[in-house]
């Protein structure tokens, strides 16, 4: 069984000391950087932008993993694929033609992800799942750091997971939101493979052994 991995989200880090908790990162357990783009529109918030990715792709060590919560997100793709993102993720809701989106990701050489919002079905990624190389289940709202989880969050995963090997996929499932210890080993017995951890991580007082604990119980 493939290990599960952990993807500490920078949207929680210090801004103030950026390149000091990348170079955590770097240092850790964790496997990915998780970086949230909001556009203030498509979600009620706006995060940062390209400047931003680009200084933590110049010192970023690991998989760079950009979750786009954004309106058309089309017009960005070669942009992301040029600041050095490795996999790239938007959202269900944002995207008009969904198909050619994940082929334009892929054409850039980016993985393609899609990320759907606590409302939206799994079914609906039934014509595109074999597309997909992640799916990013939101297990809060989009928007903002530090919700609570949401338990209909398992559900998903387990219909996810299904879909998937009915359709002899390899696609990667991605919680977001509101992931601690207390619902890591749930959420990968469930069929989770990446933990996105962001306030957990970023605001406990070690936050190199936060990601060690999170390892350990997501692969427990």
């Amino acid at each position: 069984m493939k290990s599960k991995l952990i993807a500490p989200s920078v949207l929680a880090a210090d801004f103030a000391n950026l390149q000091r908790d990348i170079e955590m990162v770097n240092q850790s357990d964790a496997d990915w950087f998780h970086i949230d783009i909001m556009d203030g529109v498509f979600v009620p918030n706006i995060s940062f932008g390209m400047p931003v990715l680009q200084a933590i792709s110049k010192h970023a060590k690991k998989t760079i993993d950009v979750h786009l919560m954004i309106i058309d997100p089309d017009r960005y793709i070669k942009t992301f694929a040029e600041l050095g993102a490795n996999i790239l993720t938007v959202h269900y809701e944002a995207c008009t033609h969904l198909h050619r989106t994940l082929q334009a990701i892929k054409a850039e050489g980016m993985q393609a992800g899609v990320a759907l919002n606590p409302h939206t079905p799994v079914s609906l990624l039934v014509d595109v799942i074999k597309d997909i190389d992640l799916v990013c289940i939101m297990s809060v709202n989009p928007g903002f750091g530090g919700q609570s989880f949401i338990e209909n969050t398992y559900k998903k995963v387990t219909e996810l997971k299904k879909l998937i090997t009915e359709n002899n996929a390899s696609t990667k499932i991605e919680i977001d939101g509101g992931v601690t210890v207390k619902n890591a080993q749930q959420l990968t017995a469930a069929g989770a493979d990446v933990l996105v951890a962001g306030s957990f991580v970023f605001n406990s007082e070690n936050p190199i052994s936060t990601i060690s604990d999170l390892k350990k119980v997501a692969n427990s």
